[in-house]
């Protein structure tokens, strides 16, 4: 199940010196080649006692301080989280034979900033977060319906606030890689690392 990359390559003059800049590029350049979801990411963090776990979750705001998603709080990720404030993110483009790796450490957002997300989402999303207490064990799928129909009713004009344990978490990057695949599998790698005070370094990786 071996193909050869050959849909570009990465040079240093491409790459430039900002990674925050040739994310950009590089996201819009998925988006416009109409890929499923190119938002979404791996996100992996670990477990009080150093068990990685890593799901796909979906990017909502990108800033030049990071990448912002949201979640339930008391979620598996979201208690790792509080354990240990670090994570790892992919990003698989795999139509453009790509892949962009961050690390980072990560932080809440602000009060502000999950209710305004919170506002702007679907009805059914906003009932949807009450009704999971998200990674909890259930008795069965009737449990979660149920739970779902009282919201309807307890909500019937749709004004449905943000929970309390609902909100956004942003990794704030310290490590860049950016992989574009290539023939014979000499692919690119470019590394940025960034060195107090906020001045990003630029490697290239073997591949």
């Amino acid at each position: 199940m071996r193909k050869e990359y050959a849909a570009g390559g990465l040079s240093e003059e491409d790459a430039g010196t900002d990674p925050f800049a040739l994310f950009h590029k590089w996201f819009g350049q998925a988006v416009a080649a109409n890929l499923h979801e190119p938002n979404a990411f791996v996100l992996a963090t670990t477990t009080p006692d150093g068990f990685p776990s890593a799901r796909l979750v979906l990017l909502k705001a990108l800033e030049d301080r990071g990448f912002t998603f949201f979640t339930n709080y008391d979620s598996r990720k979201g208690h790792e989280l509080d354990a240990n404030p670090r994570a790892a993110i992919v990003f698989p483009w795999h139509a453009l034979e790509r892949q962009v790796r961050v690390e980072g450490t990560v932080e809440k957002v602000t009060a502000a900033e999950s209710d305004d997300y919170f506002s702007n989402r679907p009805l059914g999303s906003r009932l949807g977060a009450w009704a999971s207490a998200q990674s909890a064990v259930i008795p069965d799928r009737a449990y979660l319906q149920r739970r779902h129909e009282e919201l309807v009713a307890q909500y019937p004009d749709g004004a449905v606030p943000r929970p309390p344990n609902w909100g956004g978490y942003r990794v704030v990057p310290r490590v860049f890689e950016f992989w574009q695949g290539r023939p014979s599998r000499l692919h690119d790698r470019v590394r940025f690392t960034l060195a107090p005070p906020a001045a990003w370094v630029r490697d290239r990786l073997s591949p």
